[in-house]
């Protein structure tokens, strides 16, 4: 069974191409970043994000059917829905009857697609390309939680995942924990109360005259010291719970940069210390969920997970506790983990 997996949830076009027998083989996968384009907002900017979705996602489509050799000359009876589906996307509209006119329904079984959470106007840019083509070539559609594919990821051809397992989620736009006694159920242990680690790390990063997007920039520029003159909050920390909360620290850079010139040195000193600030927030409520529940197995994902020196620390405190830590292939957003 071949599928076809679409994501569209933030500012990254994915497609990937996926063949499932007794493993699961990536035919195709192709991504297209947004960051240069952000990059003079400091952030992402929903409408211009919705606009590149639909302007990349029928290359990727094109290339991904390629690379995969499943593009097949003929003729696609084109219903007339699709007018309707399509409509918002007047380019996409015309490439994809175009398409459809001039070759026949690839062996595709089944789309995936990314449909929650996310940019609301992003998403639907991914949903009515896959509702158009599932109309045309009469196949299902499967509509996949972001959260849960980041997770699910993590098994692409592993069988050595035990249970129970604890799921950290560490992104732009999602910061959560959580416990699963099964690859199907889950239970949520804690979130981000305002900002998600990611924003965080880009809107510290904007303080600091740094660009978008602000993690790696942040990691690299902590990677020219080994000490700061600085000292952050640590927030919720100590709590009870296994909620974060990272707007405090924001805050907390704001008022310390005010009405300062900061030097190289500094910046460099400033991004040690928001880094470790937020990868001893990390590590603390991961060790109080290892004492709680014991699990087996740890999961992660999110772009934030891309960090070698967070990875670093929680391999650390995995061997402590004698759990095997999982660090999936695909951690950013992508089209393979909609598909798995």
């Amino acid at each position: 069974m071949n599928i076809l997996a679409i994501e569209t949830s933030c500012d990254d076009t994915g497609i990937a191409i996926l063949k499932k027998n007794k493993n699961v083989k990536v035919l195709a996968n192709f991504l297209s970043s947004q960051d240069n384009i952000h990059k003079e907002y400091g952030g992402i900017h929903p409408s211009i994000a919705k606009r590149e979705h639909a302007k990349n996602i029928f290359p990727l489509f094109l290339m991904a059917l390629k690379k995969a050799k499943l593009l097949k000359k003929g003729k696609t009876k084109v219903k007339k829905e699709t007018y309707k589906i399509l409509e918002r996307y007047p380019e996409l509209s015309n490439d994809l009857i175009t398409f459809l006119e001039t070759h026949e329904k690839p062996n595709i079984s089944k789309i995936a697609v990314a449909t929650h959470p996310g940019l609301e106007p992003c998403l639907y840019v991914g949903i009515n390309f896959a509702k158009a083509l599932a109309l045309n070539w009469n196949i299902k559609v499967a509509g996949v939680n972001h959260i849960k594919a980041h997770i699910l990821v993590n098994f692409l051809n592993k069988k050595e995942i035990k249970f129970p397992a604890l799921a950290l989620i560490l992104s732009g736009g999602n910061t959560k924990m959580l416990l699963m006694e099964s690859i199907k159920e889950y239970k949520e242990l804690g979130s981000t109360r305002d900002d998600a680690i990611g924003e965080c790390l880009d809107k510290t990063a904007r303080l600091l005259g740094l660009p978008y997007p602000g993690g790696p920039e942040i990691e690299k520029r902590a990677q020219k010291t080994k000490k700061s003159e600085f000292k952050l909050p640590r927030p919720m920390l100590n709590s009870k719970d296994y909620d974060f909360s990272f707007s405090g620290l924001k805050t907390a850079v704001l008022y310390t940069i005010k009405d300062k010139h900061l030097t190289q040195k500094q910046i460099n000193e400033l991004s040690f210390e928001i880094q470790n600030a937020i990868i001893e927030t990390v590590l603390k409520k991961t060790e109080k969920a290892l004492l709680e529940f014991n699990p087996r197995s740890i999961l992660i994902g999110g772009g934030v997970t891309s960090n070698k020196k967070l990875q670093k620390a929680l391999s650390k405190l995995a061997k402590e506790y004698n759990v095997k830590l999982h660090i999936p292939k695909y951690k950013t957003d992508n089209a393979v983990m909609i598909g798995v």
